[in-house]
């Protein structure tokens, strides 16, 4: 899930910089506690990244200039060459979901409801691990408070505090009526439809704007409340990682298949990085 490198700043967004595992661990799950179903059940998004100077443009807006204005050639061609393959798609949102998947420039950005998964993407390039690492997090209840009337009734009449594509698909059959629904900014979490077992995997889901060239921390700075950043300190990514490999959160479940085996075996056997602390404290 990485980002393009750059030096943000984020002086509203509530920062904490974890100093252990432990102090990680209940960071991670703060606030997780439902009074309502009387359960630990979080209305999170996480994304994990290697390094904390990384920003959440979408890979539209890391191509720069007007790109933006290409989306929709972009994705009818997309939509054109890809109908022989195995994954059926109803919906612009489907097909949206599809792009992103197999890396089509789009305005979609990955998150995960998985804290484990996010801290997976925080720690996966040995190469990263002389720099802190971020995981964001976002309330998704907060930042559905601003959303244009017709798409708060669609989650009000489901029952739900994110999408699916059919219910996007509900509300706004095209981009075009998606980005005219309200003149506001705007950002929406939908779970993608399950494509293949990666995305069921990694327990994915998107965050999507209603504005193509949006910047989604550009969003989340004026959006402040429920919005958060966990900065993972360099020395202790190598603790992090040798802990979900133990815990099973590794490439070889994330991405099944030969590539995934290949890319976990590759990184597990690499040798520790030189300076690597013995043990956090």
């Amino acid at each position: 899930m990485p980002g393009s490198p750059g030096l943000p700043i984020f002086p509203s967004v509530l920062e904490h910089r974890v100093k252990n595992w432990v102090e990680l661990q209940d960071a991670l799950f703060a606030g997780s506690w439902n009074e309502s179903l009387r359960r630990f059940r979080p209305t999170l998004a996480f994304r994990g990244m290697p390094d904390s100077r990384h920003d959440l443009a979408t890979s539209l807006n890391r191509r720069g200039g007007n790109y933006s204005r290409q989306e929709h050639v972009m994705l009818r061609a997309f939509r054109k060459y890809a109908r022989g393959t195995s994954n059926p798609c109803e919906s612009l949102w489907d097909w949206l979901s599809l792009a992103q998947h197999h890396g089509l420039p789009t305005r979609l950005l990955d998150w995960t409801f998985s804290p484990y998964v996010a801290l997976h993407f925080l720690s996966e390039d040995p190469d990263l691990y002389g720099v802190d690492g971020v995981v964001w997090s976002v309330d998704y209840r907060e930042t559905n408070r601003v959303l244009p009337r017709p798409l708060k009734a669609q989650l009000q009449e489901e029952g739900a505090d994110v999408f699916s594509a059919e219910m996007l698909a509900s509300v706004a059959g095209d981009l075009a009526t998606f980005d005219r629904l309200t003149r506001h900014p705007f950002v929406l979490f939908f779970e993608p439809p399950s494509l293949d077992e990666r995305i069921i995997n990694q327990f994915a889901l998107f965050s999507v704007m209603n504005d193509a060239s949006a910047r989604l921390d550009t969003f989340l700075e004026k959006q402040k409340r429920g919005v958060r950043r966990l900065i993972v300190p360099a020395h202790l990514k190598q603790e992090v990682r040798d802990k979900l490999d133990q815990a099973n959160i590794t490439e070889r479940v994330l991405f099944p298949g030969l590539d995934g085996l290949s890319r976990w075996l590759r990184r597990y056997y690499n040798p520790r990085p030189p300076g690597a602390p013995d043990k956090t404290q």
